[in-house]
């Protein structure tokens, strides 16, 4: 006659639930698995004021475009926006060719962006995954020339973009920003911690060639990254001045350069710099509607992996 042991029952796999601990003078709380805080009154009202504050100069700039110059000028000046916004609007297109600057805007800021993904997420995942003689002697002089100041590179980029008879041309502005140390260090500093050194080597045993792991293994790894990098090029290029005002000229600008143009006369008409302003800002708020999911997917998949 055999006998049976009693069996062991699986242990319970539900989340346990949110609870309170007394103890002496605060309250420790045990959160369970798949739950999240909620706040409270405090952090609704922080949240409120803080948006407000990030608010508020788009809309000063909505109520500043819709008026004249004096009644900007008034004091106290309005809150509230008035009925001169499309007449603002049109005028500042037409005086400072907008169209135009925004066409090149876009295809500088583009340009750039696109590069600055390719080639910073090659170097990246080269100087994070790959052995080769001079790796760091290399990746510190690029986190070297993060402290160069640009205004010491103007007057020997002029003379080069000159002699290359680049001068007043889009290309003086794209070529010389095509990839930048900041992208390089972060691309490194993402990889070397969300890429694992198995996947490469599994792709390597498989017969894959060193393009197909990129296509396959580096980028995809590299998405949440990418995502940020090119949110932040693409904003850091669509406001750039410095350097367009330099290189280009009045028959050939970007927004900004266009910008300056506008409010450059001895007596520039606010309202209508604030609507050259505000059309100026459209384009990066379309930017962020339609591409706002991915870019917070990838902000929030990056935090996750590290």
């Amino acid at each position: 006659m055999t006998t049976t042991s009693p069996t062991k029952t699986a242990p319970d796999l539900d989340p346990a639930p949110l609870s309170v601990t007394p103890g002496k003078g605060r309250r420790r709380f045990k959160i369970g698995a798949g739950q999240q805080l909620k706040g409270g009154p405090f952090t609704y009202a922080t949240l409120i004021v803080v948006g407000l504050f990030s608010i508020f100069p788009l809309y000063w700039t909505l109520v500043a475009a819709s008026h004249d110059q004096q009644r900007v000028l008034d004091s106290p000046p309005p809150f509230l926006p008035g009925g001169r916004l499309w007449s603002n609007l049109q005028s500042a297109w037409e005086q400072a060719h907008l169209g135009k600057a925004i066409v090149n805007t876009v295809i500088v800021a583009g340009c750039i962006t696109a590069a600055t993904l390719f080639f910073c997420t090659l170097a990246g995942y080269a100087f994070s995954k790959m052995r080769f003689r001079g790796r760091s002697v290399l990746m510190t002089a690029v986190i070297a020339t993060l402290t160069i100041p640009p205004q010491l590179s103007v007057v020997p980029l002029f003379m080069m973009m000159a002699d290359i008879g680049w001068g007043g041309k889009l290309e003086s502005v794209i070529f010389p920003t095509l990839v930048g140390a900041f992208g390089v260090f972060f691309m490194r500093q993402y990889l070397s911690e969300a890429l694992p050194y198995e996947l490469i080597e599994a792709a390597k045993v498989d017969g894959a060639s060193n393009i197909r792991i990129v296509w396959n293994v580096v980028l995809p790894a590299a998405r949440p990254a990418m995502m940020v990098l090119g949110m932040l090029t693409f904003v850091q290029a669509w406001n750039d001045f410095f350097w367009p005002f330099l290189a280009l000229n009045q028959d050939n600008p970007t927004i900004q350069v266009a910008l300056g143009q506008l409010s450059a006369s001895y007596t520039p008409d606010q309202s209508i710099v604030m609507a050259g302003a505000l059309i100026s800002t459209l384009p990066l708020l379309l930017v962020f509607v339609i591409f706002g999911k991915q870019i917070i997917g990838g902000i929030m998949a990056g935090a996750v992996k590290g």
